[in-house]
């Protein structure tokens, strides 16, 4: 937990990065969902986007994702007096 607002607005701050440049990878899996044609794998390329948004939303084995993220927005906004 974070000592002070400026510290809580870094952790933020990253956590809020990390997710971002995930998205990519979202973006990435949807457009090939979208590319797809009738010999392409129709069950595999979903099922590949689904896994790229439960990764940003898991962080994966390593990282917090956008859960996460909520969290330090949380700890942001009491910290703030938002909440």
């Amino acid at each position: 937990m974070a000592k002070d607002l400026d510290e809580a607005r870094k952790r933020l701050d990253d956590e809020y990065g990390q997710v971002r440049r995930r998205l990519d990878k979202i973006r990435n899996a949807l457009d090939d969902v979208e590319a797809a044609g009738p010999e392409d794998d129709l069950f595999g390329l979903p099922e590949n986007l689904e896994k790229q948004v439960h990764e940003v939303l898991t962080g994966g084995v390593i990282g917090s994702g956008a859960h996460g993220h909520r969290r330090a927005r949380d700890e942001y906004r009491d910290l703030k007096g938002q909440r």
